[in-house]
């Protein structure tokens, strides 16, 4: 049996005509899904708005107890239930989830080492019968970018880590499927040039573009959750625009494990 796992972010969230079409192309996806999203552009303008400074090492939000508090009530609160919401309104039964619902996904706080990120969670464990309850009752999962560590705590964790370690553990019963969706058709040889879509990637070739600096910042830790991801049996693993859930043939990036020549 089939499933696919969809992680959406960035300016798809933040945008409603986007947001909405890439709603609506998740919702006919056949078969199981189960979408991740973000939202932490979001959860900056609403920390701006209560005068609590967003602060950010090495490109990573440092999660704070007010930020902690902030990403609970955008993440859990007004981006998971107005996805939902939107997902009803389109036939496809939904359901919020953080990792404490369900005991969904559990993780560690991140030890201190040259930076103190406070409550940002590493994902330990992900209960893939939880999902699959769900998904066998027809129910749609729709994860926010929270865990918890089984002791009271959550915890602030990356998005785009959470749909690859949910495909993961999934991968052990079902054919699983991995799209990163966000506002490019894939990765770009060049940044400038929006339709520089390079179409396969496989391990040898991923190294490679590192060293050329093709592949590099936002870019690096999501090409690295798309390896993870086959290195432990995950399918197919897809990164480009919110087309590809409608069409199969719509230009994307398709991450390889071996050569694909």
């Amino acid at each position: 049996m089939k499933v696919s796992v969809v992680k959406i972010g960035g300016n798809l969230i933040e945008d409603e005509a986007d947001l909405e079409q890439a709603l609506n192309n998740f919702a006919q996806i056949e078969g199981l899904k189960i979408l991740v999203h973000g939202g932490g552009k979001l959860a900056t303008q609403l920390a701006q708005k209560l005068g609590i400074e967003t602060k950010m090492v090495d490109g990573r939000r440092v999660t704070d107890a007010q930020t902690l508090e902030i990403i609970t009530m955008v993440y859990g609160g007004l981006v998971g239930k107005t996805i939902v919401s939107k997902l009803q309104a389109k036939q496809c039964n939904a359901v919020s989830l953080s990792g404490a619902d369900l005991n969904s996904i559990q993780s560690v706080k991140r030890p201190v080492k040259d930076h103190d990120f406070g409550f940002v969670g590493d994902i330990k464990k992900v209960n893939a019968e939880s999902f699959s309850t769900l998904l066998k009752a027809q129910i749609t999962p729709v994860c926010c970018a929270i865990t918890h560590d089984g002791n009271g705590q959550l915890l602030n964790t990356n998005a785009d880590t959470i749909a690859s370690e949910i495909a993961i553990a999934l991968s052990e019963k079902y054919e699983v499927s991995l799209y990163y969706c966000f506002e490019k058709k894939g990765v770009l040889r060049s940044i400038s040039d929006k339709n520089s879509v390079i179409t396969d990637i496989d391990r040898t070739s991923y190294d490679k573009l590192i060293e050329e600096g093709i592949i590099a910042d936002g870019m690096l830790p999501k090409l690295h959750n798309c390896f993870h991801a086959l290195e432990n049996k995950v399918q197919h693993v897809y990164v480009g625009s919110i087309s590809m859930l409608a069409n199969p043939n719509e230009q994307k990036t398709t991450l390889h494990l071996n050569e694909f020549n």
